[in-house]
């Protein structure tokens, strides 16, 4: 591809950059407080404690995920009526409810397959659904109902009927199975052409992708970005200059969407959560992909939507079609009740000051003369976890209460 220079404003190149004061870690969670107790109507001190409760809880839930694995079929957070934590299992034996860092956890039982004997349905007979069924949209399991989630078009629902699908996806599987009409578009979050741009596209428009974090192999610095992004991108610093970023490698298979491009100058572990309110925070740690929970509540900044914030539905989900450079596998993270536009592809997701993952794609409806910004269904992210070795986030190691030093493997 032709050298093309894009802005991407979520790398701190400390050399080059004016002082900007990082946020505190206290800061940066308020202000991730903030939007979850608009969109859930509580005061602001309620919904600092519960993001940190969030945070608190990661060690609890990931002990009872070992002591329960043979009967396990999700865990979830609730937000309403009460604030809790609810684990699914299979079978009836009752199990007493507990509590953890002043937080309810919630047993219930009846779960028909567990979480890993659903999984193990999906990866396998994925692709002769959708041989059946080649205009279905992506699939993934919910952890909140023990059900394995069939995304279709309302064409398919007529022409062969929701509940017949239903019945031939579960006698394949021999796991449950709900079934979703979803006649949303679903892509990468490409380059989108209108803005920030420093050099044609190749279909001569202008464009623009988000940066993610800040990584390093122990020896170099650089940023990871999406893999659908651009090889050679620069990076344009507030007082104008630009900083190319060599290209280094990309990985767009299976469950990967990122890649890698040099740094000249020693990078921050820092991001910006809203580069327009200059809202530059510290990269303490990180999330799991196997400690991520349906519900649980993350934030992300694309350089498109900008700031903005929802919460975990599919914690194992497969993008439709070949967006994966071929067939996806389930171990995309869906969240639903943020923004997602064209142009955030790459970009940071994460909760306070702890990286999540990169931001891949969506399920969105286009502009429309009523809705003129469109509407973002849901966006899927990459797990920070996959990132590729030796590359690894360039983080403080701060202390973080409730979560894991080291990566695991998800695989």
């Amino acid at each position: 591809m032709a050298t093309m220079f894009w802005l991407l404003a979520a790398l701190s190149l400390s050399a080059t950059q004016p002082s900007v004061t990082p946020l505190s870690r206290t800061e940066a969670l308020q202000q991730d407080a903030n939007q979850y107790a608009l969109q859930h109507q509580i005061n602001a001190e309620e919904a600092l404690r519960r993001l940190r409760a969030q945070q608190r809880t990661v060690p609890a839930t990931e002990a009872i995920a070992r002591e329960f694995a043979a009967r396990l079929a999700g865990i979830a957070i609730e937000h309403s009526p009460e604030y809790q934590i609810v684990v699914l299992l299979t079978g009836s034996e009752r199990v007493a409810d507990r509590s953890a860092e002043g937080v309810p956890i919630t047993f219930r039982t009846g779960a028909r397959a567990t979480r890993d004997q659903a999984l193990w349905a999906l990866r396998r007979h994925l692709i002769d659904l959708r041989r059946e069924l080649p205009g279905a949209r992506g699939a993934g399991y919910d952890q909140r109902t023990g059900e394995i989630v069939l995304l279709i078009r309302r064409a398919d629902a007529q022409t062969f009927g929701v509940v017949a699908i239903q019945h031939y996806a579960q006698q394949l599987g021999g796991v449950p199975v709900r079934v979703e009409i979803n006649d949303i578009p679903e892509t990468n979050l490409r380059a989108e052409g209108g803005g920030r741009l420093e050099g044609p596209l190749p279909n001569g428009k202008r464009g623009l992708c988000t940066a993610g974090f800040a990584v390093t192999d122990g020896q170099r610095d650089a940023i990871a970005t999406a893999a659908h992004c651009p090889d050679e991108m620069a990076y344009r610093d507030s007082a104008g200059a630009l900083h190319p970023l060599p290209f280094l490698g990309q990985w767009g298979l299976g469950y990967h969407d990122v890649q890698i491009n040099l740094s000249p100058e020693p990078l921050a572990p820092r991001f910006y959560s809203d580069r327009r309110a200059g809202a530059l925070r510290p990269l303490e740690s990180w999330r799991n992909l196997a400690e991520i929970r349906a519900g649980d509540f993350v934030c992300h900044w694309g350089e498109t939507s900008g700031y903005s914030c929802g919460e975990v539905q599919l914690t194992d989900y497969a993008p439709p079609g070949a967006l994966c450079g071929g067939p996806c596998t389930p171990m995309w993270v869906t969240v639903a009740g943020g923004a997602c536009r064209p142009g955030d592809s790459g970009g940071p997701v994460f909760v306070g000051t702890i990286a999540v993952g990169i931001m891949k794609g969506a399920n969105r409806l286009p502009a429309s003369k009523d809705q003129p910004e469109g509407r973002c269904n849901f966006y899927y992210f990459m797990s920070t976890d996959l990132l590729p070795p030796p590359w690894r986030l360039l983080h403080s190691g701060g202390s973080v209460v409730g979560l894991h030093s080291s990566p695991k493997s998800p695989m």
